[in-house]
């Protein structure tokens, strides 16, 4: 998979919102290595308040902790990167939000950072539905930060798609 570039990932949005505009679900995005690009994509789109919940940008282990509700124990043994994580993190951002779907990313982007098990590039996403399971899917995307980034915000976007 290329970088996306913002008008593909402006188009993913807007599919998305008017998606969710027409089954009243509301939107929570809990966010690392993309830092709130996601929401900002999803909040680009006129009239995202109809279906845009909120967005939690939990970089550090002490904010997906406190924000999120990640057990240390998971990130001690797990790390941060990981599907044990994100099931955490996408579960969690349903619990603090009044939004019926979310989306939760973690991953390395570079340019480091990255170890032999768990290279730069590599992506935990994690989607669910409030009062549903947690689904999380492993990626390894190539390029620099910013098209590991990008990458990242499109296969959230895409894998909301599937709630």
């Amino acid at each position: 998979m290329s970088a996306p570039p913002d008008e593909e990932l402006r188009i993913l949005a807007q599919a998305l919102g008017d998606r969710l505009r027409q089954a009243r679900d509301h939107l929570v995005t809990a966010e690392s290595c993309t830092g709130g690009w996601i929401a900002k994509c999803v909040t680009d789109i006129a009239g995202s308040s109809d279906w845009f919940d909120c967005g939690m940008a939990a970089y550090s282990y002490e904010a997906k902790q406190a924000l999120l509700g990640v057990r240390p124990q998971t990130l001690e043994t797990h790390g941060a990167v990981s599907r044990e994580t994100v099931i955490e993190m996408v579960s969690g951002a349903l619990v603090n939000s009044g939004a019926s779907i979310a989306v939760a990313v973690t991953g390395i982007a570079g340019p480091g950072g990255g170890s032999e098990d768990k290279p730069v590039g590599t992506v935990w996403i994690g989607w669910k539905r409030r009062g549903g399971y947690a689904r999380a899917e492993v990626f390894h995307f190539d390029g620099d930060r910013d098209a590991v980034r990008r990458q990242t915000v499109a296969k959230a976007l895409q894998g909301l798609e599937l709630l």
